[in-house]
C-alpha cells in the first residue's frame, strides 16, 4: 500500500527517548531527562530516561503550573530548587519531594520562524538532578544543543504524521472511486442505460437517503452479489 513507504520511519517516543537518554548522560548532575510535546494536543510527556518522574510533570500539567509551564509562557529556561516554590508551583513542589527531586530545568523547544510560519513553541526538555545544587548557565547552553536536536525530530514527525494523514485520505478516496464504477457498471448492465445515467440514479439515491455516495454504491455491490 502507499503508507508502506512510511512504516520504516522511527516512531516519536522512540526517538526522543533516545534523546533524552544521551541528554541525561551529557549534562553533569542530570538524574533524568524527560521531553513535553505541547502542539497540537494539550502537554504531554512523550519521552524520559526515568518513566517515575513522569509523575512530576504530570501534575504540572493537571495544574497548568510549575517550571515547565513556565518556560514555555516565557520561552526561557527555567530552573528551579525544590522548597524553594512551595506557594507559587505547590503541586510541583510536592511531586518533586516525593521522588527525591531536588533541582529541576526546563529549556523551550522552539520551531525557528521560517519564510511561511513565525516561531513556533512546541515542548520543552526537562531535566532532573537529586542534588540541588545542580545546573548552572552552561548546562542551559548545553541543553540548547539538545532542544535544537528534539526541535528537528518533533518537526520531522509531524510532518511524516501530516504525509501519513494525506495518503490516508488518498486510499480511502481510490477506494470509493472504485466501489462507485463498479455500482456504475452494474446499474448500467440492469438498466441499459448509460455510465451518467447510472451515476445520476446514484446521486438521486444518495440525495433521498442522505447518505454518503459510498454508501449508496456498496449498497448497490451487496445487493447484486445477494442476487
Amino acid at each position: 500500500m502507499l503508507r508502506d513507504s512510511f512504516s520504516t520511519e522511527e516512531p516519536l517516543g522512540q526517538a526522543l527517548r533516545r534523546l533524552a537518554e544521551t541528554a541525561t548522560r551529557a549534562i553533569p548532575d542530570a538524574d533524568a531527562v524527560t521531553i513535553t510535546v505541547m502542539t497540537p494536543e494539550p502537554p504531554r510527556t512523550v519521552a524520559a530516561s526515568d518513566e517515575q518522574l513522569v509523575d512530576v510533570d504530570e501534575k504540572q500539567y493537571g495544574a497548568n503550573r510549575g517550571p515547565c509551564l513556565e518556560s514555555a509562557r516565557t520561552l526561557q529556561a527555567v530552573r528551579a530548587v525544590v522548597g524553594e516554590h512551595r506557594e507559587t508551583w505547590p503541586e510541583f513542589e510536592s511531586a518533586a519531594e516525593e521522588h527525591g527531586v531536588r533541582a529541576y530545568l526546563s529549556v523551550p523547544i522552539v520551531l525557528p520562524a521560517s519564510g511561511r510560519s513565525d516561531a513556533e513553541h512546541v515542548g520543552s526538555l526537562n531535566i532532573y538532578s537529586y542534588t540541588a545544587a545542580a545546573f548552572d548557565p552552561f548546562d542551559e547552553g548545553l541543553m540548547r544543543l539538545f532542544t535544537t536536536a528534539a526541535c528537528a525530530t518533533i518537526s520531522s514527525a509531524d510532518q511524516w504524521q501530516r504525509s501519513r494523514e494525506q495518503i490516508k485520505h488518498l486510499e480511502t478516496a481510490l477506494v470509493s472511486r472504485a466501489v462507485i464504477d463498479q455500482a456504475k457498471g452494474a446499474l448500467m448492465a440492469v438498466h441499459a442505460c448509460t455510465a451518467e445515467e447510472a451515476f445520476a440514479m446514484l446521486v438521486r439515491r444518495s440525495q433521498h437517503d442522505n447518505v454518503k455516495l459510498r454508501e449508496v454504491a456498496q449498497d448497490v455491490l451487496n445487493a447484486v452479489v445477494r442476487l
